[in-house]
């Protein structure tokens, strides 16, 4: 089904040598600044006829100098545009009938300046690019959030808004901070809740301990379990987590893949779905305890990565979409189940400074199916497709 969305400077003066890796209405209250450009949210399930409802998430937008030497290309001279390099996937977010991001980096002040690895200051013109794009939320939980401090936060979260997009997993008060993302899709409140490992040894902003949600296990299922108290049908929590360079999930990912997805209120999962980012190649999804976990969906604009051995690594420019399609429960307050789980390959080119579609891609003749193949691999590697997932188009 097709979601109808109702939103649709010069280069770089210091030239990074390469890019290395990134990283070694609420229901109730005031709704957050720019949320008078959202659409309303509809109520719960219990109201009118139940629709089901398609769910995309992927990887890191991660804007390296080249990524952003790009955009003011592609921008002819005024300004940076983020949009172009992410047609190559905008039919399988817009299409979607809820679609989530990751911002990875915190936006620099208009005008610049605008900076790459290691400390990332980012156009604000991105978030306009991912709303032309299709998206309707991003996780802004990384590593990266405290790079440019409260002020960073600060202009990052005021763009998505001007844009249109909702945001979670860093916070401009404390009480934005107790609130999840809220979605809608078909007649499904959803909440996205969002949290990270660290933030780069950075401490948080003082008298604002809250300003970037830290992995905690007891405060993510308290979260969830409020989320749900609130209205939430479905609770998807997006994970800042694992090891870089790693296509494995690491312990860490694993222990709390499974105590999350253990969680429950009265036989009922507090958390439906977990999506994850921050390792910068893909990894594997499974489905653990009845509930699917992607482990990490790798990056999604980045430019040519350098892993810790100091080399060039393909891998770092590969990712999936996921795709979940939630079907309503036959009862009030049972689970909204995923009748279809599918996981699209991507991949972007750093020469043409494009996020390419690759089954799109081969399909139109373009010699992609050892990459694409390589990713299919990972993503089917912890037994996948035995559980229902499929790669889709």
């Amino acid at each position: 089904m097709v979601k109808r969305k109702l939103h649709g400077a010069a280069a770089m003066a210091a030239v990074l040598i390469g890019s290395v890796t990134g990283c070694t209405g609420p229901p109730t209250g005031s709704l957050p600044p720019g949320s008078e450009r959202r659409a309303p949210l509809a109520a719960g399930s219990g109201h009118g006829e139940q629709r089901g409802f398609t769910l995309v998430a992927s990887g890191d937008v991660l804007p390296h100098a080249s990524i952003i030497r790009q955009a003011a290309a592609d921008a002819g001279g005024n300004g940076y545009d983020f949009a172009p390099m992410l047609t190559g996937v905008k039919s399988v977010v817009s299409e979607a009938d809820v679609a989530i991001c990751h911002m990875e980096t915190v936006y620099g002040p208009d005008g610049g300046p605008y900076t790459g690895y290691p400390n990332f200051k980012s156009p604000p013109e991105v978030a306009k690019g991912l709303s032309s794009t299709g998206y309707d939320s991003c996780s802004t939980a990384s590593n990266h959030s405290l790079d440019d401090g409260a002020e960073g936060i600060d202009r990052t979260l005021a763009a998505l808004d001007k844009a249109g997009v909702r945001h979670v997993g860093s916070a401009r008060t404390e009480a934005e901070s107790r609130e999840p993302a809220w979605l809608k899709g078909g007649s499904a409140k959803i909440a996205q809740l969002a949290y990270t490992y660290g933030t780069n040894g950075y401490p948080m902003p003082e008298g604002r301990p809250w300003a970037v949600n830290l992995i905690d296990q007891e405060k993510i299922v308290a979260d969830a379990r409020a989320a749900r108290k609130a209205g939430a049908d479905v609770v998807v929590v997006s994970m800042h987590w694992g090891t870089e360079w790693q296509d494995e999930p690491d312990a860490q990912q694993l222990r709390l893949g499974k105590a999350l997805t253990a969680s429950k209120t009265d036989d009922r999962p507090d958390i439906d779905l977990i999506i994850g980012t921050h390792a910068h190649v893909p990894q594997s999804y499974e489905k653990v305890n009845d509930t699917w976990v992607i482990y990490g969906m790798g990056d999604q604009i980045a430019g040519p990565m350098v892993n810790h051995s100091g080399a060039y690594d393909p891998r770092g420019n590969q990712g999936t979409i996921g795709r979940f399609t939630f079907a309503p429960p036959e009862r009030e307050g049972q689970r909204w189940e995923v009748s279809k789980a599918e996981f699209i390959p991507q991949w972007f080119d750093t020469d043409a400074g494009r996020v390419v579609n690759l089954n799109a891609a081969i399909a139109g003749g373009a010699d992609h199916v050892a990459v694409r193949d390589r990713i299919r691999e990972v993503a089917l590697s912890r037994g996948a497709g035995k559980q229902g997932l499929a790669m889709g188009q």
